[in-house]
């Protein structure tokens, strides 16, 4: 159990330190949404493009991975999508309730968890799946979402929007750079390393103060169908994630307990942020956040004793 421990407790502590910090007025109403400002422009970004700079392209590609992960992923999305635009017939709504069930916090909290679980060589699963839920499955969330506003404009005028808000994203242009520079073979001059290496430090812990400060905030309101998204978010998609990378593709166990992990992580701030953006009602993504955030430590916490136990 104490290892489970060593890795679980550190991650929640640090939210819980963020939540106690802006319950407490020790850090302001406007932290939550500075700090993530930080993070997503500056500490997040130079920790993705210091690892792939740092890395080769045998590392990132791991396709068996990249299929298990996804699959968990866009089978949840998708399934939701269709789901609620059966019952809506808004392709906005239905958007926001897929990801809502799908978004995992690959970028807070799966890259410290996976780190610590996994050890050094869980940062690969954790940036690969980082990329696959920023550039496929948030990528494809817009698409919707602007195919439901925006249903009078030209499909070719959509694609813009999208491939626009894609290549503006600094956690979808930092891993990218990162690679160009590792093919280009060029050394980085020392103040330049060290720079990058403060930022990158610091985006794990701010990250997950954020997330704290995030539930402290939107925890409020009664929204429905809350409960059975958490279960889809914890245990049907890494479920998902399992079955494919497990039984049918037959990952090394290594990639299985990636897969799984990340699969398993709750649902991030990706999806509230989104419908502040497009001023949609992001009250049931807030108690999504919230419940999957909670219940994750528990699922969380058996998840990692299963990887101890089957290492």
């Amino acid at each position: 159990m104490l290892p489970v421990l060593s890795v679980v407790v550190p991650v929640f502590a640090l939210i819980l330190a963020g939540f106690i910090a802006g319950k407490t007025g020790k850090l302001g109403p406007n932290a939550s949404a500075e700090i993530n400002r930080f993070v997503v422009w500056l500490a997040l970004p130079a920790q993705l493009f210091t690892f792939t700079a740092n890395s080769d392209w045998q590392t990132l590609w791991q396709p068996g991975f990249i299929i298990a992960f996804s699959a968990g992923c866009f089978a949840v999305y998708i399934a939701l999508l269709l789901y609620r635009w059966y019952h809506t017939r808004d392709w906005v709504a239905a958007s926001f309730t897929g990801l809502s069930g799908s978004y995992a916090n690959t970028g807070y909290m799966g890259i410290p968890l996976c780190l610590l679980a996994l050890g050094d060589s869980g940062l690969a699963p954790a940036v690969i799946a980082t990329l696959v839920v920023v550039c496929g499955l948030f990528g494809l969330a817009i698409v919707f979402i602007e195919f439901g506003k925006q249903s009078h404009k030209p499909w070719y005028e959509i694609i813009a929007i999208v491939l626009g808000s894609l290549v503006k994203n600094p956690l979808l242009v930092a891993p990218i750079a990162g690679a160009a520079w590792s093919a280009s073979g060029l050394q980085m001059v020392e103040p330049a390393q060290q720079f990058l290496s403060f930022l990158a430090a610091a985006a794990s812990p701010c990250a997950l103060v954020s997330i704290g400060l995030f539930l402290m905030q939107k925890s409020e309101g009664k929204v429905s169908g809350v409960w059975s998204l958490t279960f889809i978010k914890l245990i049907v998609q890494p479920g998902v994630a399992w079955l494919v990378a497990g039984p049918i593709l037959g990952l090394p166990l290594f990639w299985v307990q990636a897969a799984v992990l990340m699969s398993a992580l709750p649902t991030g701030t990706g999806p509230f942020m989104l419908a502040q953006y497009y001023q949609a009602d992001g009250s049931a993504i807030s108690r999504i956040v919230l419940q999957t955030t909670l219940g994750s430590i528990v699922t969380l916490s058996m998840i990692i004793w299963w990887i101890n136990q089957t290492a």
